[in-house]
């Protein structure tokens, strides 16, 4: 149970409201929060032209000059107002990764292995049966993602589902690896 004292006290009761009468904590973990991912800084750096322009437009449509708010010339460029909205949502992006990481527990258990997703959000449960095929990518420095599912979102947008940038992500695997053969072993000796 190495690492429990960096989880917040709200995502440990969280876990225990959750498990099942009898059921064991294996291992707890968090992801690595970083602002800038993989994900978000495709969005991020899309977004600073898309902001600029947008801005450009509004300044360009109202003749560049300070506009006059009690004339009907205001009402034109305000159309460019919800581009950039959009605009600054997506260069808070980075920001969202972050904070949604910090609200994400990840756990094993003798049982199952369990996803919180941005605090009670998202709970996901994955028995013994569903993690018949582990896909791990690790990066040198032994963090990694465990994938234990893909989700179709749109026609062309999957998204990975598992333990996303964990540390010591073999060490973990290993964890799991060793819950499905307890479980297995388990199984078959309550049908002999």
């Amino acid at each position: 149970m190495d690492g429990y004292q960096n989880i917040p006290s709200s995502l440990q009761e969280m876990v225990q409201s959750e498990l099942e009468s009898g059921e064991n904590i294996i291992w707890m973990g968090m992801p690595k929060a970083e602002y800038f991912n993989a994900h978000s800084i495709g969005i991020f750096l899309f977004a600073i032209p898309w902001t600029a322009f947008s801005l450009f437009w509004i300044v360009g449509a109202s003749g560049f000059k300070v506009p006059d708010f009690n004339s009907t010339d205001i009402l034109f460029p305000l159309f460019g107002l919800p581009f950039v909205l959009i605009g600054v949502s997506m260069l808070l992006t980075p920001l969202r990764v972050y904070r949604n990481a910090l609200k994400t527990l990840y756990v094993i258990t003798d049982r199952r292995v369990i996803i919180f997703e941005s605090g009670a959000k998202t709970i996901r449960s994955y028995e013994v049966e569903r993690l018949n095929n582990i896909t791990r990518y690790e990066k040198e420095n032994g963090y990694g993602d465990l994938i234990f599912d893909k989700e179709f979102k749109h026609k062309n947008i999957i998204n990975n589902i598992g333990f996303i940038n964990i540390k010591d992500a073999k060490g973990v695997e290993q964890k799991i690896k060793q819950m499905i053969i307890r479980q297995e072993r388990f199984k078959r000796f309550e049908r002999e």
